[in-house]
């Protein structure tokens, strides 16, 4: 009981609210995060993970293994610290993990074993054995049930063909139902139209969650292989960019703005930004009509989460995530894609 009221304490603050300077409020963090390949170094069955083997073309060992897992528990661990010092998200969804001896491996680093972070994973059907999964602390987050939905071929030349699904975990954070959608969808490689289907896909997810349940609060979060402003998100999923504008059955994007006005991404090609990786929200976490209730959880801001360690510091890519590997070459580095963060706050009672 003392150890769960330090928490609460460290997770309070006081806004300044203009009707009560005094009211005391908690926040809480979630995040989204692209691994970019945490392969271990052993051969799973029926998977085409080859060039992550120590005889791979990667020359996949356990030396450079231990390294991605530090570097990645390093900067999962400090995901969500600039509002919430030691303390983090409580829920950070993933990509581009291969399987749960990885998670576990991932977890039991010590910045992550610190705040005992556990994971939820349903093994895919991806061919290269890459999974979504999520990321959650237990003193925060309660998961009720945990489902893999499977990405569905539209096309009927196309139904052989496996890949990601949307991994779905209901549960319990700030006392509310929460479910987080953890999604990565068809690559670039494929045309607009499979991530539109995705979109749909997951529209209808989060449609049947709120059927069940209209107080259900879901985000969608992934790489989406996406911006904010194409078709998959803005007819697929029905995402808008402005929080007032945002109607029943509809998400909320709150990434629109940083790429389209702000010029900022998660991800580089040819020099460029982009930003792939997102969490939106249904309209019960809004503000809609700015009255600044927070007496359920709501969102408050987002983040794309950058350190000095996640960039590369020299040459052609100069502030660029620094990935794994680029040019065949091991540069000890983190992910091609950089973390996205959104933070809620709900008052204290």
């Amino acid at each position: 009981m003392k150890r769960q009221n330090l928490l609460i304490l460290a997770l309070s603050f006081i806004i300044a609210l203009s009707a009560n300077a005094q009211k005391k409020f908690s926040v809480y963090a979630v995040g989204f995060y692209n691994q970019e390949n945490l392969f271990d170094t052993c051969h799973d069955e029926g998977k085409n993970d080859y060039e992550f083997l120590p005889t791979g073309s990667y020359r996949w060992n356990a030396l450079k293994y231990t390294h991605k897992l530090q570097n990645m528990a390093r900067a999962l661990a400090d995901m969500g610290t600039d509002k919430l010092p030691g303390l983090g998200c409580a829920i950070i969804g993933l990509s581009e993990v291969e399987n749960a001896k990885a998670l576990q491996d991932l977890v039991s680093q010590e910045p992550l074993r610190a705040r005992n972070m556990q994971f939820a994973h349903i093994e895919g059907p991806d061919r290269r054995g890459v999974d979504c999964a999520l990321l959650y602390n237990p003193a925060l987050f309660t998961v009720n049930s945990v489902t893999l939905h499977p990405y569905v071929q539209e096309l009927e030349q196309d139904s052989a063909f496996f890949t990601r699904g949307f991994l779905t975990v209901t549960g319990t954070l700030a006392d509310e139902p929460v479910t987080a959608i953890v999604c990565h969808w068809p690559s670039r490689f494929s045309t607009s139209f499979y991530r539109e289907s995705a979109g749909r896909q997951v529209r209808a997810i989060k449609d049947a969650l709120l059927k069940e349940n209209p107080d259900m609060k879901v985000f969608v979060m992934g790489d989406l292989n996406d911006d904010p402003s194409d078709k998959s998100l803005t007819e697929g999923l029905k995402c808008k960019s402005e929080i007032n504008k945002t109607n029943d059955g509809e998400m909320y994007n709150p990434w629109y703005n940083v790429l389209v006005k702000q010029g900022k991404g998660t991800l580089t090609y040819n020099s460029a930004w982009n930003l792939f990786d997102q969490i939106v929200m249904t309209p019960n976490l809004l503000d809609r009509k700015g009255k600044k209730d927070y007496s359920k959880l709501t969102y408050l801001n987002k983040q794309i989460f950058i350190r000095d360690y996640l960039l590369q510091t020299e040459g052609k890519y100069k502030g660029s995530p620094k990935r794994t590997h680029a040019g065949g070459v091991w540069l000890d580095g983190y992910s091609d894609h950089l973390p996205v963060v959104v933070y809620l706050v709900k008052e204290q009672k």
